[in-house]
């Protein structure tokens, strides 16, 4: 036996619930004798009645009562499936380290949410994973490029700006710093992270050998390495978009302003699942990231 038609099954739970046809016709947005012709059509198909009919209205028939629980649940059941669907549909799941979120990402969102108030964007800050994508935590990924990831056949990667570091200090530390880089010597080198990668980076390409990268204070994140530099504890290796607004303000300024440079780990790279690189939500958020804040981050570091 064929499955009813779905008008059919629709009109009759709806009359059922309502115990009647007229509320059942104002929910489905139809007339009182639409609902009536599909569920006699219902009970042609089913070859039993499921309304008892009379003068004060329709009642369930015993089939009637057996059926409606079914066919209220299903409803519902595609209801709640359909609702998550297309709530999944339209949001969009970034991850974004913690401080690239915080100095660069996060302060930039509302512009985003106001040229796209259809997409639902949730930020996640933490590191970004390749086996996210994997267990659809999240769609697209904001991180550091490396090899590793321009390797992978399942993923894109889009480099959005370079990481560019120079030596940044509070402006009350300048005068000690006249005499060139040799001086840093003098002062506390405050390290991003415990690597200390960032100042060996720096002292590596601009050939400072006789600095010892190693002294200094070590902080968790660049955030509260840039707080210390701002207070004026020592000398800190700036990313020049991250402490962009410390720089503007004039609270850190850089002793060597021609001496910036790359780092090994390339470029922020923005990162998604290849075979839905093209999607819509993912593709607006990517020429937004492209138009708006990376062309500002760009225009931050030297040419």
């Amino acid at each position: 036996m064929r499955l009813p038609p779905l008008n059919a099954l629709r009109a009759f739970e709806a009359a059922a619930r309502h115990q009647g046809f007229i509320l059942a016709a104002e929910e489905l947005c139809v007339t009182r004798g639409a609902i009536s012709r599909q569920v006699k059509l219902l009970e042609d198909h089913l070859g039993v009645a499921l309304f008892h009919r009379h003068v004060r209205g329709v009642a369930l028939t015993t089939a009637g009562r057996q059926l409606q629980p079914v066919l209220s649940e299903a409803f519902q059941m595609m209801m709640r499936q359909v609702e998550q669907i297309a709530a999944d549909a339209a949001e969009l799941r970034v991850i974004c380290p913690p401080t690239l979120s915080i100095r660069w990402l996060l302060p930039q969102l509302e512009a985003f949410r106001a040229a796209y108030p259809e997409i639902s964007l949730r930020l996640t800050t933490d590191f970004y994973s390749n086996s996210g994508f994997a267990a659809a935590d999240f769609d697209l990924g904001i991180s550091l490029q490396n090899s590793r990831l321009a390797r992978a056949e399942t993923i894109t990667v889009l480099p959005l700006f370079d990481m560019r570091l120079a030596p940044a200090c509070a402006p009350a530390l300048l005068p000690r710093l006249e005499a060139g880089p040799e001086a840093l010597a003098q002062l506390r080198l405050l390290h991003e992270s415990p690597r200390q990668s960032d100042w060996a980076t720096w002292a590596r390409h601009f050939g400072l050998r006789q600095l010892d990268v190693t002294r200094g204070e070590i902080f968790p994140n660049l955030d509260m390495a840039t707080r210390a530099a701002v207070m004026g504890a020592g000398v800190v290796m700036a990313d020049l978009v991250l402490c962009a607004e410390e720089l503007a303000r004039g609270d850190l300024v850089l002793p060597f302003p021609q001496m910036s440079c790359g780092t090994p780990e390339g470029a922020y790279a923005l990162i998604g699942e290849a075979e839905k690189w093209h999607d819509p939500k993912v593709a607006a958020f990517r020429d937004w990231l492209l138009a708006g804040p990376c062309a500002a981050a760009q225009a931050l570091l030297p040419a």
